[in-house]
C-alpha cells in the first residue's frame, strides 16, 4: 500500500494539456496521507482551475510570486522552506529549458532555486520537443544538478503524434514520488495522544486545573509523525504550536477530551494518555460568579470520568500507554496504575520535576521489559519512548 504519511509535497503544474492528470495525482497523494500545496504557472490555468486543485489539495493554491498573504510576501520562500519534495508535473519543454538555466522569472521557477528540498520533474511534450538535442541536452544538465527524471511514457499524443513524450500516468508518479522516501520506524501505524491540563468549572470565570504544560504530549506527538504515524493530539488548554503533521484536537474539560477520545480511538493502533486530567470537577458548576461572602467557600466535588481505564477496557483496545506522575513511590505507585489500568507499557517520574520542563527523568515500567530510567530533553525521550512502544507491537504482530 503506498505510503506518504506527513510527506509535504509541493505539486508544481506548467501550461502542458497533461495537467488535468494532476487532479488525479492530489487525489493519489491525499489518499496516501500526504500534505499537498499547489504552485501553478499562469498558462497551467488555461488547462486546469486553481478551483478545482484547492478542493482537491485542501490548500489555497499558489501562482504569484509576489504573494500578499505570504509571510513577508514571500511566497516562494516560504514554499521552499515547506516542501519535502517538489514535483514538477506536468514539465513543459519551456519550463525545462528555463530551469536549466536557472531562471527565477516567476513563483515556480524562483521556489525550485530557493528549496533544500530533491526535485522531480514529470516531462510532458510532444515526440519531436521531446527528442530535440536541446531538450535532451537540458535533461542532461538538470540530472547532473541530482534533479529526479520521472518518465515521459511513450504512446498516442494529444496533437495524434505517437512516441516518447506523454506524462507518467498519477499511479507511477505517486508510486516513483513514495519511493523517494524512506518509511519511518512507525509507517502506517494511527496513534491517539492525549496531553495537556483539563478545566473544570467552578462558575464563569474559574476553574480547577493543574500545571501540566502539554510539552511532552507535544514531544511524542512530533516524534510519531517523523517516524511516520497518523497522529492525532487532544490536548487541554495550552500554549503549545505543532507542526502540520499531526492533527489537533483542542479540548477543555475530562468530559470533553474522553468524548473527543471515543470518537477515534477506535481506529487507532496506539493511544498514549499524557494528559494530566484532573481527578474531580464541582458538581454544580455555579451559573453566575460566586462572590465572596464569608471566610470559607465550600465546593462539592464528583470523580471525572477515568479516560485511560476506559480505553484499556475495549474489546478490541489499541496498545496502551500510560504515565503517571508521582510526588513519592514512584517505582510502586506506577506498577499499581499499570496493573489497576490493564496497561500495555507505563512511565512513571517526579511530577514535581516534570511540568513545565523541556526536561524528563521517567521510569520504563512494564511487565514485558526490564525497569529502566530514560532521561533527557523531552524529544529525546520521547524517541526512546517511541522505540519501545514500536518493539513491543511488533512482537505482538509477529506473535
Amino acid at each position: 500500500m503506498l505510503s506518504l504519511t506527513n510527506k509535504r509535497i509541493l505539486l508544481g503544474i506548467t501550461g502542458g494539456i497533461a495537467a488535468y492528470k494532476c487532479a488525479e495525482l492530489t487525489r493519489l497523494f491525499v489518499k496516501a496521507g500526504a500534505l499537498v500545496r499547489v504552485a501553478m504557472t499562469k498558462a497551467s490555468t488555461e488547462f486546469i482551475t486553481p478551483l478545482t486543485m484547492q478542493a482537491l489539495s485542501g490548500n489555497r493554491v499558489s501562482i504569484e510570486l509576489l504573494d500578499s498573504e505570504a509571510e513577508g510576501a514571500m511566497g516562494h520562500i516560504e514554499l521552499a522552506k515547506w516542501a519535502d519534495l517538489v514535483l514538477i508535473a506536468p514539465a513543459t519543454a519551456d519550463f525545462i529549458a528555463r530551469t536549466t538555466l536557472g531562471k527565477a522569472d516567476d513563483l515556480l521557477s524562483t521556489l525550485i532555486l530557493a528549496t533544500s528540498a530533491p526535485v522531480a520533474i514529470a516531462p510532458a511534450m510532444n515526440q519531436a520537443m521531446w527528442g530535440n538535442i536541446s531538450t535532451q541536452t537540458n535533461l542532461e544538465l538538470l540530472k547532473q544538478k541530482s534533479f529526479y527524471l520521472f518518465g515521459p511514457a511513450e504512446g498516442q499524443q494529444a496533437c495524434g503524434d505517437v512516441g516518447l513524450g506523454r506524462m507518467l500516468e498519477p499511479e507511477e508518479l505517486a508510486r516513483r514520488s513514495a519511493e523517494l522516501f524512506k518509511n519511518g520506524e512507525l509507517a502506517g501505524l494511527t496513534f491517539i495522544i492525549t496531553g495537556g491540563p483539563t478545566r473544570e468549572k467552578i462558575d464563569p470565570v474559574r476553574f480547577i486545573t493543574n500545571h501540566s504544560s502539554g510539552k511532552m504530549a507535544q514531544a511524542l506527538g512530533t516524534e510519531a509523525a517523523n517516524a511516520g504515524a497518523k497522529v492525532t493530539l487532544i490536548s487541554g488548554p495550552v500554549n503549545l504550536s505543532y507542526p502540520d503533521t499531526i492533527n489537533i484536537i483542542e479540548v477543555e474539560s475530562a468530559d470533553d477530551m474522553l468524548e473527543a477520545v471515543m470518537s477515534c480511538v477506535k481506529k487507532s493502533d496506539v493511544f498514549i494518555g499524557v494528559a494530566a486530567v484532573a481527578d474531580y470537577r464541582p458538581a454544580e458548576p455555579a451559573s453566575e460568579k460566586i462572590k465572596k461572602d464569608g471566610n470559607t467557600l465550600n465546593l462539592k466535588l464528583v470523580k471525572n470520568p477515568d479516560i485511560i481505564s476506559k480505553v484499556s477496557k475495549l474489546k478490541d483496545k489499541p496498545f496502551v500507554v500510560g504515565f503517571a506522575a508521582e510526588t513519592e513511590s514512584i517505582v510502586e505507585n506506577g506498577k499499581k496504575k499499570l496493573e489497576d489500568k490493564n496497561l500495555d507499557l507505563l512511565f512513571a517520574n517526579n511530577a514535581t520535576e516534570t511540568f513545565d520542563s523541556d526536561y524528563i527523568s521517567t521510569r520504563v515500567i512494564s511487565p514485558l521489559l526490564k525497569e529502566e530510567i530514560l532521561s533527557g530533553n523531552k524529544n529525546t525521550v520521547a524517541r526512546k519512548m517511541l522505540n519501545l512502544i514500536s518493539a513491543q507491537i511488533k512482537t505482538r504482530i509477529r506473535k
